[in-house]
């Protein structure tokens, strides 16, 4: 059976020109920071993804920090500013942080919190998962020399919220606080500018824009001060230590351009097909809760809710019926509680543990929006049943 894939938030599909760079490197051995020429071959390789990245994202090429993925990413960011702010100036112990922030900077944060003795403040959301300048500027207003950071997301991964983040970044700026957004869903896909928007510190990963799994960047302004999570070669402005990855990183470069070069042309296609996909559920399911549908959203991912049903069982009923999705994060599948980006949204826990993440993605096509649509209702009507049986017992 053919499956038709919705889950491009969580991975999507490498481009051909990523596999084409990526393979090439395959053949080819040296160390980026050997001096031989095969050495210097893998760093020319290195340099021109540096550079191509660097321009599609309006960065310098010593912006640049290469990492392998998201997470990295992340966690280099939130615990390199931490420390080094910290260090500075101990009273700045406090770290802002979005209340809808994917796992790998909340995670991060707690870290933070159990084991540097930092003080997290969570920054609150409205019911579309958004935050608002004021509300940050609110937060910093009173208190801005106790915080070391500020991390916004820029887009949300499960219900697809564009947060305002050059807003952001300005009233962080405004009070000589360093700002980091994880722009791992916006970029390839949302105007990204690294330099317009003023932030310090970017995350993004190459696995969610076609590039291959394990490569991605931070991209880090250079007067920018981080302590390093990895220590050796000194790879990376000392940055992150590490041997670099050329395949990996050609592979991201190529991504990268690719998806810029298509990519407004792209997103009104994927919005074109979330409204098709969202209209056509409306129709199978009436009461179905659309999120975060009046904020500036991502064109490709529709968050729903099922009234009465388990998102685990809806789920599976689909993936059973050739329709893959997610119940949000995969980052989080498996995990019984409803999402933390919801219940920061206000959404009842009845109303979370019914909900599903359809997301669209660059080889999305017009007959896999049919098909979710001709499945939806089927599968909703029976995971109720189910819901009810249990509950009669």
């Amino acid at each position: 059976m053919a499956m038709v894939y919705l889950d491009h938030a969580a991975t999507t599909p490498m481009r051909p020109a990523a596999v084409a760079a990526t393979s090439a490197q395959f053949g080819h051995v040296g160390n980026a920071s050997s001096l031989h020429a095969g050495g210097r071959a893998a760093r020319r390789v290195v340099e021109e993804a540096r550079e191509a990245i660097a321009a599609t994202y309006h960065a310098q090429p010593i912006d640049v920090v290469f990492t392998s993925g998201g997470t990295e990413g992340d966690n280099l960011a939130v615990k390199g500013l931490y420390w080094a702010r910290h260090a500075e100036d101990p009273r700045r112990r406090r770290v802002l942080v979005g209340a809808t922030e994917h796992h790998a900077v909340l995670d991060t944060a707690l870290w933070l919190a159990e084991h540097e003795d930092a003080e997290i403040e969570w920054l609150p959301v409205d019911a579309d998962g958004l935050l608002s300048p004021s509300t940050l500027e609110a937060a910093l207003a009173e208190q801005a020399g106790t915080v070391a950071l500020v991390t916004v997301m820029w887009a949300n991964n499960e219900v697809g919220t564009v947060a305002p983040i050059a807003g952001l970044a300005a009233v962080a700026r405004a009070h000589g606080v360093p700002f980091h957004t994880d722009a791992v869903q916006a970029a390839g896909v949302l105007p990204v500018d690294f330099a317009a928007t003023g932030v310090d510190a970017l995350t993004l990963t190459g696995h969610k824009l076609g590039g291959p799994v394990g490569s991605g960047a931070l991209l880090l302004r250079r007067d920018a001060t981080v302590v390093p999570v990895l220590h050796g070669g000194g790879q990376e402005r000392d940055v992150r230590s590490g041997t670099l990855d050329a395949a990996g990183v050609a592979g991201l470069a190529a991504a990268v351009i690719d998806a810029a070069v298509g990519r407004e042309a792209a997103a009104a296609r994927m919005a074109e097909l979330r409204d098709r996909l969202v209209d056509g559920i409306r129709r199978a399911v009436p009461d179905v809760v659309v999120s975060a549908e009046h904020a500036p959203r991502l064109p490709g991912i529709a968050h729903l809710a099922f009234p009465g049903c388990e998102g685990d069982s809806l789920l599976m009923l689909l993936d059973a019926a050739g329709v893959e999705c997610s119940t949000g994060s995969a980052c989080s599948a498996g995990v019984s509680r409803p999402s933390h980006v919801l219940a920061a949204m206000g959404m009842s826990e009845e109303l979370a543990r019914g909900s599903l993440r359809m997301s669209l993605g660059h080889t999305s096509t017009g007959p896999d929006v049919t098909a979710a649509v001709e499945t939806i209702g089927p599968a909703v009507d029976r995971a109720r049943r189910a819901r009810l049986a249990g509950t009669a017992r």
